[in-house]
């Protein structure tokens, strides 16, 4: 074959090659599109979750690195439309339960469907000093690891010095029922038989930590909240390495 008639079929074999690698790649980007389409709801969903997570385990951080820099844990925040810490000593665990301290504690205070996170605190660790021979850690946490009811994740049925339970809870609503928007809001509830965010939502001293389901069948009902707690022994350990424990 002459010369010149192989450089053109060279060129065309060039050009065609790299047409076809231009429709596969658009091909790709299409069914990439579909695919994405597809999924973007559950992918949605799953993203939210996971950046609640984080910013849940940022503000466990933060309420820890508060103990190690003031000798205690902060109490909640005024209100919802205000993040200092309130400045008014909580007595009770009741009145140690809100909205976490955001403002005071530098970071966002809520999470990633735009609701506050929720705070409670045992009162004996608001104060400085913290007094080990006596202060007792009241919260405590339960899941469903089956039918048959609810069973401790964290902490037992009585709390006291010998057998101490949780000093602090952190937790989100999740995207669906109950809380309170970054405005202030109150959202409602739209669930049916949801006990366990209703326990969440109202409760003080035991909270419920469990798999996420929207069927209201099942054992205490919907329930898509997040629940995280602060260990007494971490945090006796944190504050005693940075000499906060007297």
């Amino acid at each position: 074959m002459p010369r010149p008639a192989r450089s053109r079929l060279r060129r065309f074999r060039r050009q065609h090659g790299a047409a076809l690698l231009l429709l596969l790649a658009v091909a790709g980007v299409g069914a990439a599109s579909l695919l994405i389409s597809a999924l973007s709801g559950s992918r949605a969903d799953v993203l939210r979750e996971r950046q609640t997570l984080i910013q849940i385990a940022q503000a466990r951080d933060a309420l820890i690195g508060y103990a190690l820099s003031h000798g205690r844990l902060p109490r909640p925040a005024i209100s919802a439309s205000n993040g200092q810490e309130s400045p008014l000593p909580c007595g009770t665990e009741a009145s140690c339960t809100g909205f976490i301290p955001w403002v005071t504690l530098g970071i966002s205070g809520a999470d990633s469907w735009g609701k506050l996170l929720r705070y409670s605190v045992s009162p004996d660790y608001t104060v400085v000093p913290i007094r080990v021979a006596v202060a007792v850690a009241g919260k405590r946490v339960l899941g469903r690891p089956g039918q048959e009811g609810l069973a401790y994740v964290a902490g037992q049925a009585s709390c006291s010095l010998a057998a101490q339970c949780v000093p602090a809870v952190i937790l989100s609503n999740g995207r669906y029922n109950l809380g309170t928007s970054v405005q202030g809001v109150a959202q409602a509830n739209g669930g049916s038989g949801n006990v366990d965010e209703l326990q969440n939502h109202a409760g003080f001293n035991d909270f419920v930590s469990r798999a996420a389901s929207r069927d209201p069948q099942v054992a205490g009902g919907e329930y898509d909240d997040l629940v995280a707690w602060i260990p007494l022994k971490l945090l006796y350990l944190r504050m005693s390495a940075a000499g906060q424990l007297f």
